[in-house]
């Protein structure tokens, strides 16, 4: 199992993010380490101090004292200790660097350049972490997942779905509308445990009669046509039989493939309606005088030679 396998891989570290390009909104959690500096209290400013397992922080004057810092954020905590320093400054300042993030994991599983966990230092969206991992295989679906424990909320996208069983909330992003930042909202920001996972890109595979057999991805497609595939297998040979092609489709839960006839010349005329190919379909086109040429289907794309063989009783 794919996932199992990442659980154990060796966890690989992420660059520290520099502390200027935190944002205020970056929320404490336990072990996160901050350094205070606080205009006229020599006490704290310029010191290290580091948020418990409770979330909290001890600071060594009675006016502060024990602090719950935890699921506050910088902003918040820097307001809060220039509103107890008032007893003890005029006008109090109060700067919170974090030093030391707490270092809780992400799961990146299949198809990345660098599966694995991943320590999620500071505050890292999901663009930020696929760069810093190296991003996609050229053969990945370019549809990724994440899913997300329900403890750190829903993720805050319309599309998110529940599922109370399992207690994690999950989504289907689109690459391509990553990529070119047609909704910014997706650009998650990642919380500890999320798991992003991407498969394999679906195929579907046309052999026999062809100018190249062999797979043709579907990207971010449900279907393709088989007009499509035609043309990006190269179009037909001389000696097809478009008119006896088939689609060899899988059926559910079973080895077996069911038999679709398709007229290809009618397809490419134009005089019927184009046909959908789904996920593992196989497109067979055979070739004048030769029954067996659909036998190097099996061999050609990987299929289990019992899909080619119904294909040839039924014939």
């Amino acid at each position: 199992m794919v996932l199992a396998a990442a659980m154990f891989a060796p966890a690989q570290q992420n660059p520290t993010t520099p502390d200027d390009m935190i944002r205020p909104t970056y929320v404490l959690g336990p072990g996160d380490q901050i350094v205070l500096r606080a205009n006229e209290v020599e006490e704290i400013s310029d010191k290290p101090f580091r948020i418990d397992a409770d979330g909290f922080i001890t600071l060594p004057l009675p006016q502060l004292g024990r602090i719950k810092a935890g699921g506050m954020t910088v902003q918040a905590l820097e307001a809060e200790l220039v509103e107890r320093l008032k007893t003890l400054v005029k006008v109090p300042q109060v700067t919170i660097t974090v030093a030391q993030f707490r270092n809780e994991p992400v799961f990146f599983v299949g198809a990345f350049k660098s599966p694995g966990i991943y320590g999620l230092l500071g505050r890292r969206t999901l663009v930020e972490m696929l760069a810093s991992i190296g991003g996609l295989q050229p053969n990945a679906s370019r549809r990724i997942k994440v899913t997300r424990r329900a403890e750190f909320g829903k993720i805050p996208l319309p599309n998110a779905i529940e599922d109370p069983t399992n207690k994690v909330s999950s989504v289907e992003i689109s690459m391509g509308s990553l990529r070119e930042n047609v909704n910014p909202a997706e650009d998650i920001v990642l919380q500890p445990y999320d798991v992003i996972s991407v498969e394999r890109a679906e195929q579907v595979y046309i052999d026999g009669a062809v100018g190249k057999a062999g797979p043709v991805e579907l990207g971010e497609r449900d279907s393709i046509s088989v007009a499509q595939a035609i043309t990006l297998a190269g179009g037909l040979a001389k000696n097809a039989q478009a008119k006896k092609a088939r689609i060899l489709r899988p059926i559910l839960n079973s080895s077996r493939r069911a038999e679709i006839d398709i007229d290809l010349t009618k397809v490419l005329k134009g005089e019927t309606t184009d046909f959908p190919l789904q996920a593992n379909d196989v497109l067979f086109v055979p070739e004048s005088g030769s029954k067996e040429r659909a036998i190097t289907v099996a061999t050609a794309v990987g299929i289990p030679l019992i899909s080619t063989l119904i294909y040839l009783v039924v014939k």
